[in-house]
């Protein structure tokens, strides 16, 4: 092979491992992106949360399908997050949202670069919070009042009175409440599963009756309604 040979094959060659780097450092691409944290907090009946942005927050980088991060960086104040000197590929970032127990969620995006592009991907949302990951159970209780000869004297809402929860087949509630204005209950931050609630009328002075009512609560971040517990009470 003659020396002009030899060098035109060698300029192919580094030619096409040039054009064929692995994503990683040592390109000219950049992405960049902003990262908003969401923030669920309890006693809101309604699960509207808080949006803002997210200073101080790690943002990791995966190169192609590698089973681990290759590198990270930290939002600034504004939650803006910028990876530069990248080559062509694709890429996975995310940052981590944080149940209340303490589970980390990985909030991804992907995006695809080409030789010396500057892409901005979409904004990730994480989330956090007392309520974050969990659902709110509302209902009513309606009382029927009766003197001591069966006669109904007035149907209102029972201000104050206790209702109680607990998952299906377990033998005690595991939490309680008061009625407020209007006959409404609450129940916050349940996960999902199959709850039963129950509140009692009263048809003597002394024997109190269970009225029960069974929620299916299928997903997080909802509200679940139940059916109204209609009691009755001597007064």
């Amino acid at each position: 092979m003659n020396k002009a040979l030899t060098i035109f094959c060698a300029i192919c060659l580094l030619s096409f491992f040039a054009c064929n780097k692995e994503e990683g450092t040592g390109g000219t691409g950049t992405i960049k992106g902003r990262v908003f944290q969401v923030v669920h907090n309890d006693d809101n009946y309604s699960l509207s949360a808080d949006t803002m942005v997210a200073a101080r927050q790690d943002v990791y980088l995966i190169y192609g399908n590698d089973g681990y991060f290759g590198d990270d960086a930290e939002t600034d104040r504004d939650g803006r997050y910028r990876f530069r000197y990248l080559n062509p590929g694709t890429y996975t970032l995310y940052a981590y949202s944080q149940t209340p127990d303490g589970q980390r969620l990985a909030e991804s995006r992907t995006v695809t670069l080409r030789r010396g592009e500057k892409v901005e991907v979409d904004d990730i949302f994480i989330h956090q919070g007392k309520a974050y990951g969990t659902s709110l159970l509302k209902g009513w209780v309606k009382a029927t009042y009766f003197d001591k000869n069966g006669n109904t004297i007035r149907t209102s809402w029972p201000y104050e009175h206790r209702v109680y929860i607990q998952r299906m087949g377990e033998d005690y509630h595991f939490d309680d409440t008061r009625v407020g204005l209007n006959g409404i209950f609450y129940f916050q931050k349940l996960t999902p599963g199959t709850y039963v609630v129950t509140t009692y009328g009263q048809l003597t002075d002394e024997t109190p009756y269970p009225v029960s009512d069974t929620v299916v609560i299928d997903q997080a971040n909802g509200i679940f309604i139940s059916d109204t517990l209609n009691i009755r009470i001597k007064a």
